[in-house]
């Protein structure tokens, strides 16, 4: 596999403007301005941990709340990893990852299949962390999946404190979208499918 894994996507709507170039061959460098705080942390530990270059800014209607500019992140970042990985040939497809951060324990499968699907099984015990609803982690990765044709599920195992079961379950999705998108050597050139298209 020796073409340049990397794409940009560039979204408009009447309630963002969100930029993002991703590089999913890179060294987890990472510029993220989304306008909210914990959620630029948590792309941040995503890019560092799945060894993906990432470059995001969004611009969005931060005065009504912080939904659209979160869910519209998440959709042109799948965008781009779709765009990135083009006919999918010689990946690995599948990854896994279980991540601890103290107290808290995070699962997460992928499969880019080709079908978007997530199962969300991730409890939070208070509405709110940092300035961002918690509520918004699962449109976040909701969107995320499905603009990446991807299968993705998500499940916190413990925690109790929001930020840990967060950080942990951004870091488990990097751990395992990096195996996901890692250059298979035994199956270099095919696709990862009896189908022969994904």
């Amino acid at each position: 596999m020796t073409q340049q894994r990397i794409a940009s996507i560039h979204r408009v709507t009447g309630e963002t403007d969100i930029a993002v170039t991703v590089n999913l061959d890179g060294t987890g460098v990472a510029s993220i301005d989304t306008g909210v705080g914990f959620f630029d942390h948590m792309l941040t530990a995503l890019a560092r941990h799945g060894m993906l270059d990432l470059d995001i800014v969004a611009k969005g209607d931060l005065h009504v709340d912080f939904h659209h500019t979160v869910e519209d992140t998440g959709i042109a970042l799948g965008q781009a990893i779709t765009r990135a990985l083009g006919d999918k040939r010689g990946v690995r497809r599948f990854g896994h990852a279980l991540v601890p951060l103290d107290e808290a324990l995070a699962e997460v499968v992928v499969d880019l299949s080709g079908r978007p699907f997530i199962a969300w099984t991730v409890d939070f015990p208070a509405p709110v962390v940092g300035e961002m609803d918690t509520e918004l982690f699962e449109e976040f990765f909701r969107a995320f999946a499905m603009a990446g044709m991807m299968t993705l599920h998500v499940t916190n195992k413990a925690g109790r404190n929001c930020h840990h079961i967060a950080e942990s379950a951004f870091k488990a999705a990097a751990r395992a979208l990096r195996m996901a998108v890692e250059p298979d050597p035994r199956a270099s050139g095919v696709v990862p499918s009896t189908k022969g298209v994904l």
